[in-house]
Order: structure tokens, then sequence, then C-alpha cells
């Protein structure tokens, strides 16, 4: 058996065209998209592979698209590479829906229809135009967490996503992201600049979604991960009842990646990331250099991973 980290992409990762190549060899790809297209009442595969850009970038469908590209990718290599054995997991944000999923924690149908609900309530919690998110680049998490106290007096705005040593997303309102970025120029950042996305969110401005989301979050029928899952919020696994408190906490809290890696880094000497692009695989080289990263976005890097869990040289 090969031990695995098993790490799942979130929003960022999507592009118009992922797994073509793929579906082309595995017949997984387009079932899996059959069975999301089922659960949505559109032909999820088409709006992937035909775009436009603007349409699979709306939050409502790239968190059903990525859900079914992670989970496609996660069945091949299950099947080619029975040598797998997960250690241990963990999600960006939308992933950690999708490693819920491989861990066999949820029905993928369900989390299908859950996500998507989950992206309609994103972009209803803050009217367009009034919300939004930036990066920024070289300054260190307690410069950020200082320019947004001091930006705050302008505007909602927190930290959002702790990417890796040097790369934060903040969220909040336009008013506070503006005065955030001028500070964060000032304090030194190497780049402060807006994102395109269409709400601030993982911050406290999405607690009016939270509210709306707990109902369906515990409709869904829950079951024990077969794999340990780590949090987001926590950094930390937890008891079966506790998973939808997770879930429901993570709309509006920081997404702390930064901490993840830590925190499963124990588990395996290797990891595999589950997922279009290897947006995972850059962060994690940031954070942690000594884990060996493998992909699974394209033909040949998926080829190579069933290989190196097989033991093929």
């Amino acid at each position: 058996m090969t031990d695995v980290i098993a790490f799942f992409p979130g929003q960022g990762a999507q592009q118009v065209g992922m797994l073509a190549d793929i579906a082309a060899e595995y017949a997984e790809v387009q079932n899996t998209f059959n069975e999301a297209s089922e659960a949505l009442g559109f032909d999820l595969w088409a709006l992937v592979q035909d775009g436009p850009d603007d349409l699979l970038n709306q939050t409502v469908n790239t968190q059903p698209a990525l859900l079914a590209a992670s989970t496609a990718l996660w069945r091949i290599v299950k099947k080619e590479a029975p040598a797998l054995n997960v250690t241990a997991a963990a999600g960006h944000s939308l992933g950690e829906y999708s490693a819920l999923v491989a861990a066999d924690a949820i029905d993928f149908s369900d989390a299908i229809r859950l996500v998507r609900r989950r992206g309609e309530l994103m972009e209803a919690a803050v009217p367009e135009g009034q919300g939004g998110m930036a990066a920024v680049l070289g300054l260190d998490d307690t410069a950020i967490r200082q320019v947004c106290e001091d930006a705050s007096a302008t505007g909602v705005v927190e930290p959002a996503n702790f990417n890796a040593p040097g790369q934060v997303v903040i969220a909040g309102s336009q008013a506070g992201i503006a005065k955030a970025i001028e500070l964060a120029k000032e304090a030194g950042a190497k780049r402060a600049l807006p994102l395109a996305v269409s709400g601030p969110f993982h911050s406290s401005l999405m607690k009016a979604a939270a509210e709306s989301f707990a109902d369906d979050l515990n409709a869904v029928k829950w079951r024990a991960p077969a794999f340990p899952v780590y949090h987001n919020v926590s950094n930390s696994t937890s008891t079966l009842a506790e998973i939808p408190q997770q879930l429901l906490a993570q709309l509006f809290s920081p997404v702390n990646w930064t901490g993840a890696v830590p925190a499963v880094r124990s588990h395996a000497e290797l990891a595999v990331e589950f997922g279009p692009g290897k947006v995972i695989a850059g962060l994690n080289k940031r954070i942690d250099r000594g884990l060996a990263m493998l992909a699974t976005g394209d033909a040949p890097s998926l080829k190579a991973t069933i290989d190196k869990i097989q033991g093929v040289e």
C-alpha cells in the first residue's frame, strides 16, 4: 500500500475545457458529470467544456463543477491504483466537500445539490457590487490582521484565506477592501489587488448565508469519514455530529490553509492533489517544501500519479 495525503482544490482551479483529455480515456469523468447533471437538472459537462468563462466562473456553477471534477479524478485513481491508502485529507474551502465525498461521508449527488445551494446563498448574502475580496502578497499574518483592523473604520474587512506564508486574501465591503489595499501597500506589501469574485467569501458578511444554509446541511445524511478529513476552520478532524457545524462555520470564517498542511503532515510523505490545475501544489510548496506533491488534472500527470502509487517506475 502507498500512504497518501489527499488534497482537494477550491474555487479558482476551474477552467473551460478541464478534464477533456482525461474524459477521452476514462469513462469515470463522463459518468460522474452525468450524475451531477441529473442532480442539478442541467448539463454540467457541457458548461464545463463549452463555457463561456463568465458562466462557469459564477459561484453557483463553479462549486458543483469543481466538486464533480475532483470526484471524477478521485474515482479514477481509486480504481486504477488499488495500492492507494489515504491516511488523511483536506480541501480548500469548496474542496472540503470533495474530501468528504471521497471519504464517503456524504453521497455525491447530495453534495452536488448542497454546494449548488451553498453557491446560491453565498452570491445572495451581499448585493452585487457591495462586497469583494483582494489578494495581499508580501505581508505576514500579523501585519495583515493589523491592516484589516485599521481599515475596518472605513468598512468591514477581514482576513479570509491564509493561503501560504506571505499570501493572504482579505474580504469585506468594497470601501473596506479599498482602504485595506491602500494600507497594505503603505505597510510594505509587494502587491495588493482586488480579485474577480462575486462576494466577500469567508468573512462575517457571509453569516446571513450560513443562517439559511444550516437547514440544508442538517437535512443531508452524513456518515463517519472512511479516513480523517481535516476542516478549514479548526485544522482538525471532527465527530460525525460536528461535520455540519464545521461546514457552516467555514462560510464566515477564514480558510487557514497555512495551518492545514502542517496539521496533516505527519500522516504521509506523499500527497496527491485531486482536481484540475496545480493550485494546491503551488501553495503547499511555499508551506512545506519537503512534502512530495502529485497532480491529477491532466492525462500525463494522472498517469504519472497512478504509476507512482502503484510503484511503477
